[in-house]
This record gives structure tokens, sequence and C-alpha cells, in this order.
């Protein structure tokens, strides 16, 4: 079947991860964090960050603000942010496939809602992108079978016609599952050649 719907990843795929590991260990040593206690209190919370069932403030109350500090969350929030960085050349790639006409283009991934509110603005992806099935709005995280049955079901998408593009392989098996084509990322210039070996071209 001929490819017309593309589903991409957003952290490691479109841009920097939001607030995986990397990004907390850079805040510990910023703000001069315990990094097993930060560890231990983001794991009892993630989950429920990143399924919409509790906002960045509470997260934060819950891991670092349960007591006083000397910095506030307005600059802890700043911090995370600002290690959102866009990977530009995977970026320019989903606008020039969206800009053929040819590619329905959205996402598939895990985030909370107000870093990927944040990062869908900071890396300019309204503009290219017509749905985004993102954990904090669909209550589902991946690598859960649910989150793809529902962003195929919601865009009516077949899956032999679309593509998932994920870094991760663990993402990527229940995707293949379903009857989905799927590329594990590397980088922007591997993921146009494996494209293109799939009959999508700009």
């Amino acid at each position: 079947m001929t490819i017309t719907t593309l589903f991409f990843d957003i952290g490691g795929v479109l841009g920097s991860n939001g607030w995986d590991r990397q990004q907390r260990a850079a805040a510990v040593r910023h703000f001069g964090l315990e990094v097993a206690e930060l560890e231990d209190l983001h794991g009892e919370t993630i989950a429920m960050l990143e399924q919409g069932r509790m906002g960045l403030d509470e997260y934060l109350r819950c891991t670092v603000f349960y007591r006083p500090r000397s910095f506030t969350p307005e600059d802890f929030k700043a911090y995370m942010q600002a290690q959102s960085v866009p990977f530009q050349e995977t970026i320019d790639l989903a606008r020039a496939l969206a800009a053929t006409g040819r590619y329905r283009l959205m996402t598939i991934n895990n985030e909370s809602a107000e870093l990927n509110q944040y990062r869908l603005e900071r890396f300019g992806l309204r503009d290219l992108f017509v749905t985004f099935f993102s954990s904090c709005w669909v209550g589902i995280l991946k690598p859960a079978r649910r989150i793809y049955e529902v962003a195929l079901a919601m865009s009516q998408a077949e899956p032999s016609g679309s593509v998932f593009i994920d870094d991760r392989e663990q993402n990527l098996e229940p995707a293949r599952a379903l009857g989905m084509q799927t590329i594990r990322f590397t980088d922007a210039a591997q993921l146009r050649q494996d494209l293109a070996g799939l009959g999508v071209h700009i």
C-alpha cells in the first residue's frame, strides 16, 4: 500500500528529549540536588505526569520543592525548558514532506502537558503536524499497544499505509504488531534514506 501517513516521535527524533535522564542529570548539577533522591521521586510520579493525571507544578512539589530551596519553581521550569533543543535537519525534512501535500504528519509521543506545549511551539511543529497523539492528552504511554490503536483509529489511517518513526526499539515493536511500517531513527540522513526505501519521497 502507498504510504500516506507519517507518525513521528518528538523527543529523540524531532529534538532532544524533554525530561529524560540526561536532562535530569543536568538539572541535578545545576541546582545542586541529590541525584538518587530525585530519581526515586521522579520514578514515583513520572507516569502520572506524562499521562496527564498530574500537572508540572504538582510534579515539582513532589520531586523538588517538598522542602525549601534557594531557587524558585519558575527558575526550575525555565531550566527544564532550556534543555529542549530542536533537531533542525529532521524538522526541515518533516517540513519538506508536509509541503508535498502527499502525506499527513502526526506525532505519537510521551510528554507532560506543559513541556509538550512548550516544545510544539519551540520546535515550530504546529505548522507541520496535523495532530499530536501525546500521552498527556490521550492518557496512554508508549509502548502500550493502546496508544497506537487510538492514533490509528482517530486518524483513520490504514496501518500498512502508515510509518511510525522512533529512536527506541521498544516503542516500534507494538506499531509493527499492528501492521505499521517502522523506522528506528538515528539521524536525518538515515531517516530520509529509509523513507525513500518505503516509497516516501520529497
